[in-house]
């Protein structure tokens, strides 16, 4: 087990789809690396110059987008991960319709 510190995220890469819309198959030297990924753990957070700490807007088990080269690859357990600062995620990626029926 691996808890970031402060206002770091562990975030497992989703895998892409070995097929496009077409039915080509891609070889894995076409892939690009996902730019979309699964939160593993979370830091704290970040503090105010004040010491008043800043909650981390997402937590384990959110589907996050991020930066094509955010992150740091570490290897946690057998399985390749990322450590990333929160503020290298764009957003949360959430189910369709479940963003209209909280609003």
């Amino acid at each position: 087990m691996f808890l970031p510190l402060h206002d770091r995220v562990l975030v497992r890469r989703v895998q892409s789809d070995e097929k496009t819309k077409g039915g080509l198959i891609i070889p894995d030297s076409a892939k690009e690396k996902p730019a979309e990924g699964e939160v593993v753990s979370v830091g704290e957070g970040a503090r105010k110059d004040s010491g008043e700490l800043i909650a981390p807007a997402v937590k384990a088990g959110d589907r996050v987008l991020f930066g094509k080269w955010s992150g740091t690859e570490v290897t946690v357990d057998g399985e390749e991960l990322l450590i990333m600062k929160e503020s290298d995620i764009m957003g949360i990626i959430t189910p369709h319709g479940a963003a209209q029926k909280a609003a």
